[in-house]
């Protein structure tokens, strides 16, 4: 049982499964009744909504459609469990998309979906992506909501501060004695490799800016995993910034030091989402604040 118009529904399964198959598969319907279905939608629209290779995605027209469409879904949801429909007839909970930045994601986020999972039974699709570019999926209509360093309010759309994230830069003490014997400076840093996630990832050059007055060119690794970051600088491949969260181990076992303990780099994060008025938004919303207040700076 669904209340969206089947055609609704499979251009929501298409978007999320990325292909008609799976679409199907989810629907319990043939791929062809999916592709006749997103074929009669795109007529009455007179748009084409999906592009039709692996992975399916939406077009411009689908995007749009999309962000429409998710906070319906999220609502149908809602309404059925107010009639004590939802976990009955073969109906279950969808998952909540959202997106995340990956530092937040490997430290305190985790926290909250198991809370959420635990006390309500919510199930959660995650999109992650680097902090300065979560509000793109927010923008496209991938997502419900998302953990963002933009501070930027999308239109239709309500944002809370979450609070900061603290990073440090680190590195092995070995490495640390080589490249920084005079301590952080221009110099240095233009001879130390250096270890950036990926590049979309500022954050070791908003970092270099606070020191250096020139812009160094460090050789640089690409290691796109948050967690490795700091097993990477105890391994002595290069120095990076960490979150504070995940370095409290590894400093107090001595396989990393900071390089520049009286500088560091707070990264403001904020919570944003589609404005509806919706008691799942309102929960996650909830958690989300509660447990950043414990685990983030608080922002200035």
């Amino acid at each position: 049982m669904s209340l969206l118009h089947p055609q609704l529904a499979a251009f929501a399964a298409v978007v999320e499964e990325g292909s008609f198959d799976a679409a199907g598969r989810q629907l319990c319907i043939t791929t062809s009744a999916v592709s006749q279905r997103i074929k009669a939608l795109e007529d009455r629209l007179g748009q084409v909504l999906i592009v039709r290779q692996l992975p399916c995605r939406p077009t411009p027209a689908g995007a749009l459609l999309l962000r429409r469409l998710l906070p319906i879904q999220m609502l149908e949801v809602e309404a059925l469990e107010d009639f004590h429909l939802l976990n009955s007839q073969g109906i279950t909970n969808r998952a909540i998309t959202i997106a995340v930045n990956s530092d937040s994601l490997a430290t305190w986020v985790l926290e909250v979906l198991a809370q959420l999972n635990r006390e309500n039974g919510y199930l959660f699709d995650v999109r992650v992506d680097d902090q300065d570019h979560t509000l793109k999926l927010l923008r496209d209509g991938s997502v419900l909501g998302t953990v963002t360093g933009d501070a930027s309010v999308v239109q239709g759309c309500e944002i809370v501060s979450l609070g900061a994230m603290r990073y440090h830069a680190i590195a092995a003490p070995q490495f640390a004695a080589r490249y920084f014997p005079d301590g952080v400076n221009e110099n240095s840093l233009s001879q130390a490799p250096m270890i950036v996630f990926d590049r979309k990832d500022e954050l070791q050059w908003r970092f270099i800016q606070k020191i250096a007055r020139t812009k160094p060119c460090p050789p640089i690794h690409y290691l796109p995993t948050p967690t490795g970051f700091v097993d990477a600088a105890a391994l002595g491949l290069g120095w990076c910034l960490a979150p504070e969260l995940l370095l409290r181990s590894a400093l107090d076992k001595g396989m990393v030091n900071l390089i520049a303990p009286d500088s560091w780099l707070d990264v403001d994060l904020y919570w944003q989402h589609v404005a509806v008025r919706s008691d799942t938004l309102k929960n996650i919303s909830t958690a989300l604040t509660k447990v950043a207040s414990k685990a983030l700076y608080t922002s200035c």
